[in-house]
Parts: C-alpha cells; sequence; structure tokens
C-alpha cells in the first residue's frame, strides 16, 4: 500500500522549493556537460535563469511549460553499435535534477536490493561482488538477458502508469511527460517526436529506467532467483545448465508481455560464468574477479588512439591525457582480483609509447639529438639513422635505454597496475 504522507509531498511545490533548486543546481553545475540545443553554456543559461525564473516558474506551475529539444548526439557502443544520447538545455536539466531528486526519496526505499546501478550509495562494483557471491555458493551458471535498444523503447504509457502509483500532481506528471516527448534534434537541425524511449543525457532519465524496471526486479525476486541488475544489464545465477535454460526462456517471456520490450535473442542467453562478462568483469568458476577480454581489447584500441603520433600535441599533453585515461579505467577494474591479462598489456603499451616518441623525433637528426639527452651514448646512436619502422624501433635495445621503464614512469608515462604490482 502506498504511504500517503510520502506520495503527497510529491509535488509540484516540492520539486520548485527554493532549498530543492538549490541543490539541483549545484548538481547540474557538478557535472556540467555541453549546452543543448539553445547553445547556452553554464554560464550563458545561469544568467538566463535569474532574469527569467519568475516567468518560468509561473508557467511550470500553471502546467504551461514546455520543455527544449534534446541535442542527439551519437557516441560509440563497446559492442560496436551506436548510442544516441539526447542532451537537454541546461534549464531543463535543472528541472529534471529537481524533479529526480524529489522522486528519488519516494522509490529508494521499495527498490530492490538486487539493483544496483544510478541508486546512492551503490556501484557496479557492489553488483560484481554480489554476482561473486553467488557463485561461490555453487550458481556457476549465468542468464545474460539484453534488452534490445532499452532506453529508446520504453513504453511511455507503461512508464507514467507507474510513476503515477506514487506522485498524484497532474501537474508534475504531465511536466514529466513532456520531458518523454520533447523532440530529438539532429546535427542538421532536423527534429524527430519521440513516442517511446527515455534518452540517456538527462539527470531524470536514470531513475525512470529504474522505475520501469522495479516489476521485472519484484518478479524475479518473487520467483526466488539469484541476480543482479545494474540499469539494463541483467545476470540472473542458477546451479545448473538445466535451471539457467529454464529460467532464460519463462523470463525472457514475461519481459516481453509485461514490460513490452523487446529481448535481443542474439545477445542473451545462458553459459558458464567464465564464458560470460558483467559489466565488463569475468567471474570464473572458482570465485576469482577478472577483466573481460572485451574490456581489454576495448583498453587496446584506446592505447593506440591516445599513443597515435599524428597528434598535434605536447608531450605534457599526450601525458596528461593517458593519464586521465588509464587511472579512470584502473580505478574501475582494479577490484579484479585475476590481473593476469591485463599485467600481461604492460610491455605492449610501452611499446606503443616508445613507437609514438620515435615517430615524433622526426628524422635522423631528432633522434640523434633525443637519443643523446636521455643518455644513449656511443655506437648505440647509430640507431637514429635507421630506416626500419617505427614499430620495429621500439623494440631495439637502445630505444629501451633511452625510453626505458623508469624513464618513462618518472616523466609521468605512468602504467597504475604496475605500481599495485610492485606494492604487493
Amino acid at each position: 500500500m502506498l504511504n500517503e504522507e510520502t506520495t503527497g509531498s510529491v509535488t509540484l511545490e516540492a520539486v520548485l522549493s527554493r532549498e530543492n533548486l538549490r541543490a539541483a543546481w549545484m548538481g547540474v553545475k557538478a557535472n556540467d556537460g555541453a549546452p543543448g540545443v539553445d547553445g547556452m553554456d553554464m554560464e550563458a543559461s545561469e544568467r538566463h535563469i535569474r532574469a527569467h525564473w519568475e516567468k518560468i516558474e509561473a508557467k511550470l506551475l500553471a502546467g504551461q511549460y514546455q520543455p527544449g529539444a534534446v541535442r542527439a548526439v551519437e557516441i560509440p557502443k563497446a559492442d560496436g553499435g551506436i548510442r544516441t544520447l539526447g542532451i537537454p538545455n541546461v534549464l531543463d536539466r535543472l528541472i529534471q535534477q529537481a524533479i529526480h531528486q524529489t522522486l528519488s526519496p519516494v522509490w529508494e526505499p521499495e527498490f530492490s536490493e538486487h539493483s544496483y546501478g544510478f541508486r546512492p550509495g551503490r556501484s557496479a562494483h557492489d553488483a560484481v561482488k554480489q554476482a561473486q557471491s553467488y557463485i561461490l555458493e555453487g550458481k556457476r551458471w549465468v542468464v545474460d538477458i539484453d534488452l534490445k535498444s532499452f532506453f529508446d523503447r520504453v513504453n511511455h504509457d507503461k512508464l507514467m502508469t507507474l510513476v503515477g502509483r506514487k506522485a498524484r500532481d497532474k501537474r508534475l506528471l504531465r511536466l514529466i511527460a513532456e520531458y518523454l516527448r520533447a523532440p530529438m534534434q539532429g546535427s542538421d537541425g532536423s527534429r524527430e517526436k519521440r513516442w517511446q524511449g527515455t534518452p540517456q543525457g538527462g539527470p531524470l532519465s536514470p531513475l525512470l529506467a529504474n522505475i520501469y524496471l522495479d516489476p521485472l526486479d519484484q518478479e524475479l525476486e518473487k520467483r526466488g532467483l539469484s541476480f543482479v541488475r545494474y540499469a539494463d544489464d541483467i545476470a540472473i545465477f542458477a546451479s545448473s545448465p538445466r535451471a539457467a535454460e529454464r529460467i532464460s526462456a519463462s523470463v525472457i517471456q514475461w519481459i516481453e508481455k509485461e514490460l513490452k520490450l523487446e529481448v535481443n535473442r542474439d545477445k542473451s542467453g545462458s553459459g558458464p560464468s567464465d564464458q560470460s562478462s558483467l559489466l565488463g568483469f569475468r567471474l570464473y568458476g572458482d570465485g576469482r574477479i577478472g577483466v573481460s577480454p572485451k574490456a581489454v581489447e576495448r583498453m587496446k584500441g584506446k592505447v593506440k588512439e591516445l599513443w597515435d603520433p599524428k597528434q598535434s600535441r605536447t608531450s605534457e599533453q599526450l601525458r596528461d591525457q593517458w593519464q586521465t585515461y588509464i587511472r579512470g579505467w584502473w580505478n574501475y577494474f582494479k577490484v579484479a582480483d585475476w590481473q593476469r591479462e591485463v599485467s600481461n598489456t604492460s610491455g605492449w603499451i610501452r611499446r606503443h609509447m616508445r613507437k609514438c616518441f620515435w615517430k615524433r623525433w622526426h628524422n635522423a637528426r631528432g633522434r640523434l639529438k633525443a637519443l643523446s639527452r636521455l643518455g644513449v651514448r656511443g655506437r648505440a646512436l647509430g640507431i637514429a639513422y635507421c630506416s626500419r619502422g617505427a614499430w620495429h624501433m621500439a623494440r631495439h635495445y637502445a630505444t629501451h635505454q633511452a625510453l626505458s621503464n623508469r624513464v618513462l614512469t618518472r616523466y609521468g608515462f605512468i602504467i597504475p597496475w604496475d605500481f599495485a604490482e610492485a606494492r604487493s
């Protein structure tokens, strides 16, 4: 039964309270982000909001506010496809954040303990650790369920019915519905109306996704299944292949019937946990956590991009962009207790670094000067005149002498897991 006191607090007035808006603005400002279709950055938007807030608030309270279109931005997906983000104007991000802050405390206490994505105090690492505990219990078979283009296919009618169970203010419900229907504007200026989906990019979408998938969590709990869900990544753990196949078939059927979502059967199925991946990790049958082969390959692809010698960047800029990427990558994956696949890339990564610098030294004269500066002496300097390719020269002993592991590390071209191994 719904708590009338709680649902009664979910009003448009609560969303637009000065205290809530101030906190929402701080959140939007901290996330920064690109401008929407109006082209206004944070600074320009702040001036606009301060100058026109009275009129904006009046329209919101009267149920007459129309959100701006969202700017379509295409980004590559990990599996090689394309994901379209919808970037709202800063003003709409502020209002969405204010709605999120009002709705979230109402739903949070009732969300499943098995749901980890976009929730306060929960992370992908928590989901992986929970999955590890299932495997240690003997549930070594995993059912992976892939929801096809989930964020683009959410059924608006079903979503608004779920939201309306706890938010009774019709003006607020209308505003949320308007955000769901806000048109998507492409790079050519064309606008496409939306009748389904809640595109990623706005502050409200993650919460709406969890509200939409909460009935699935409840159904899996009712069946007594061991599972973790992180947004639209769903993994269910079973003790045998037969149980996993049975679970897979019945859960897919339930999702398509009850949630009106399409399951991608080509990417869904069941199998041993060590042949699958969860949030970029591989879970082995003995409970070890490793980094999935796909995650390692994606990292190697990024290495090639960041150490492309054709970039017009200084050595300091190369260092800074490398550190930003690799530290973020490692902070996410260092929870793995089986790291051999990652450790094995260290020499390969440094070879790309040396190849990059060899190419950036341009010619024999530049290489001679650089090698001398880095302490290479005598006959070894003759490699400056070698015509072999940069990838080959990156393995030469004189290049290793000039750009040794210690030298690269001293100049900030780090490989963070090597530090971890040295300390252990």
